[in-house]
């Protein structure tokens, strides 16, 4: 990453003093961006106990609700972390049990904003996973919520965004004037598969990528460049004569690339969310006598359960799946075998420490040499 944690409170360079806010949601993620904050804050003798400022957003029994910041932020360089997808945390709402929505969130977050009032020294949004992105673009009469979510946010007087994985990164061009950031924690997961799976061999000769669909085939790219492996496709033929809750469906997988007889394959996507798809495409891989087949995705939401990836494991159809925890994952979701987390918290905590120097990010973006010293330490390359 560079030298973020030998300049990390040197008082001479920073924009202004630190201030993290997690928003509710985001308090486990925030905990460990912070232990990495605090712990290079005491190695450069600046002693911090925390950087985390206390808030609150409290709901009345009608849903109305205030957002409040409970300590100073007066001249901080303010970092918020927003998890608009978690949808674990409850609130009463006339005395039913409500559970928060990505409205919900995003309104808390522009309250906290509010309640900041123009005091902060600078306004950073980490939302790793963006609201309203996977409506990234209008087709016909279509509301397009988060162009707009940015537009907000960014008269708001927030400066910076920092996304993950974004559905379609494109949107940022709603706000050509604001500084958005998107991420791709791709290095994070690589070391994950090297620390999880013990006859992991990313090279030419055992080892291949498989794009989903032709939407996630830039993601796949970049793996298959940095390993210098092979790089396969589905593409999704679709029945455009029938619309199922608001989508044309998926008549088949239709498959484009090399042999991948005996071949382990890695697939990845921005999110899993049914993950049928996912699974539609592994099975047809098996078909094609695939070896083994791990799966990836940045947001492992899993919205119609875990029964069809545990007997999808069971089958031998899939035999790992690797998630980000950049949004809330089910607890029942950690403990299968098959599930493997990639934490991506000192990955934020090196943005936020170059963010709050003025430093160039450029070599967090782009992990590329991180990559080929790992594949250099597990021989490789």
């Amino acid at each position: 990453m560079g030298n973020a944690e030998n300049v990390l409170f040197d008082n001479d360079s920073r924009v202004a003093p630190l201030g993290l806010i997690a928003m509710n949601g985001a308090q486990e993620l925030a905990e460990k961006v912070n232990g990495y904050l605090t712990r290079w804050a005491n190695e450069n003798a600046h002693v911090a106990d925390t950087f985390l400022i206390e808030n609150e957003c409290p709901r009345f029994s009608s849903g109305d609700a205030k957002g409040l910041i409970k300590e100073t932020i007066r001249g901080d360089d303010l970092f918020i972390l927003c998890d608009v997808g978690n949808y674990s945390i409850k609130y009463d709402y006339f005395g039913h049990e409500n559970s928060m929505s990505p409205d919900d969130h995003y309104q808390d977050l522009k309250r906290i904003i509010q309640a900041a009032g123009g005091k902060a020294h600078r306004i950073n949004i980490i939302m790793p996973s963006l609201y309203g992105g996977r409506q990234h673009r209008r087709n016909y009469r279509e509301s397009l919520d988060c162009a707009v979510a940015l537009q907000e946010l960014q008269a708001m007087g927030v400066s910076n965004i920092l996304a993950f994985d974004a559905h379609d990164p494109r949107v940022q061009n709603a706000v050509p004037l604001m500084g958005f950031d998107n991420i791709i924690p791709s290095y994070q997961v690589l070391k994950a598969m090297f620390k999880s799976l013990d006859d992991f061999k990313p090279d030419k000769d055992h080892f291949m990528i498989v794009s989903p669909d032709e939407g996630a085939i830039n993601r796949n790219m970049y793996y298959a460049s940095v390993l210098g492996v092979d790089l396969g496709m589905f593409y999704k033929r679709r029945d455009y004569s029938t619309i199922v809750n608001g989508r044309n469906p998926i008549v088949a997988h239709e498959y484009i690339g090399r042999d991948c007889a005996g071949m382990d394959i890695f697939i990845a996507d921005d999110i899993i969310s049914s993950g049928e798809s996912m699974l539609d495409v592994a099975l047809e891989l098996k078909k094609r006598k695939a070896n083994k087949i791990y799966c990836y995705a940045t947001y492992p939401i899993f919205t119609n359960g875990l029964d069809k990836f545990n007997k999808a494991y069971s089958d031998g159809i899939i035999d790992g799946v690797f998630g980000t925890n950049l949004t809330y994952r089910k607890p029942e979701l950690l403990l299968t075998p098959w599930f493997h987390d990639v934490d991506c918290s000192k990955y934020i905590a090196y943005f936020i420490a170059s963010l709050n120097h003025d430093q160039s990010i450029s070599q967090v973006i782009d992990p590329h040499s991180k990559i080929d010293a790992l594949l250099k330490k597990y021989g490789i390359k």
